[in-house]
């Protein structure tokens, strides 16, 4: 690849004349743990977020991010909820009890995706 780099004259100094190019992926609409992903590398994965930025891989990056714990955080609630035999007859008999066990299994599970897909 060759890159000619342009620059502008402002007063006594030549300043180069940047751009990221725009990827396909900078439109969509980060979630949550795409949200998560892009500040934990901005404050503790430094060179890599700067890497991937300059790279234009950034967005592409959280993308697929954002989209395999959405898909990891469904599986594994259905799974828990199913190993815990929390079923929809027990949120209509005992509706605490439900939102309970649903919340307990809701932390453990984004645990499970911070370590495992976020925090890496």
């Amino acid at each position: 690849m060759n890159y000619e780099i342009t620059y502008t004259k402002r007063e006594d100094y030549y300043i180069p004349n940047l751009t990221l190019t725009k990827s396909k992926y900078s439109d969509y609409k980060l979630a949550k743990y795409g949200r998560i992903r892009a500040r934990y590398l901005k404050e503790h994965k430094k060179a890599e977020y700067t890497i991937l930025l300059i790279d234009g891989k950034l967005d592409e990056h959280l993308y697929n991010t954002d989209i395999e714990c959405k898909k990891r955080f469904d599986l594994l609630m259905k799974q828990f909820a199913e190993r815990e035999n929390i079923t929809e007859e027990l949120k209509a008999t005992n509706q605490m009890k439900w939102v309970q066990k649903m919340n307990a299994i809701k932390n453990a599970v984004e645990e499970i995706i911070f370590k495992e897909l976020i925090y890496i």
